[in-house]
């Protein structure tokens, strides 16, 4: 089993993967369900492929976890602890994930606001615990300088999309939040 390392997020963990290589060229496991303790069973696999530039988020479930995998290029992740009493509420998180060979995944909680920045044209893999309806998707703006997210744009312009564009600030997210579905 992967000894997981604290993302700094509470319940958010990085998990170190273990790739086998041989002559022919290598295995790597990504996922078990007991890689992170209390980790629901995943119900839907997604795949993303995001252009160098793209920003993605930040989005926001209530009901459902997330388990990450970089399959090819560089991402930086952003996290923000939206929980109400959890020990790490309104703290963020950067993490860099990247392939070809995953060396690591991360495992998002429930209640986390999470995005990523594409250094690099992006293959993202990612498991989720709810099956996607559209009635658990939320967000909050990837700008946002409370949420003070240090995207590693070099100064650019990130491609956003016209919905990540229209998320609330973080102010507004916790003045009005969105009802559980």
């Amino acid at each position: 089993m992967p000894e997981l390392e604290d993302a700094g997020i509470a319940g958010a963990f990085v998990v170190p993967l273990l790739t086998n290589p041989d002559p022919r060229g290598s295995f790597t496991e990504i996922y078990r369900r007991d890689f992170v303790g209390g980790m629901r069973e995943m119900v839907q696999a997604n795949l993303s492929f995001s252009h160098a530039g793209v920003l993605r988020g930040l989005h926001l479930h209530h009901l459902q976890a997330d388990y990450w995998t970089v399959i090819s290029g560089t991402a930086v992740v952003g996290l923000y602890d939206l929980r109400t009493g959890s020990p790490t509420e309104g703290k963020k998180a950067e993490i860099r994930l990247e392939g070809p060979q995953p060396r690591t995944s991360l495992y998002i909680p429930k209640g986390v606001a999470h995005g990523f920045y594409a250094q690099t044209d992006v293959v993202l893999q990612y498991l989720v615990d709810e099956f996607f309806t559209g009635s658990d998707e939320f967000g909050v703006a990837w700008d946002d300088p409370d949420v003070g997210i240090d995207w590693p744009t070099g100064g650019r312009e990130p491609v956003v999309s016209d919905r990540d564009r229209a998320n609330p600030s973080l102010a507004e997210a916790l003045r009005d939040p969105p009802p559980y579905p």
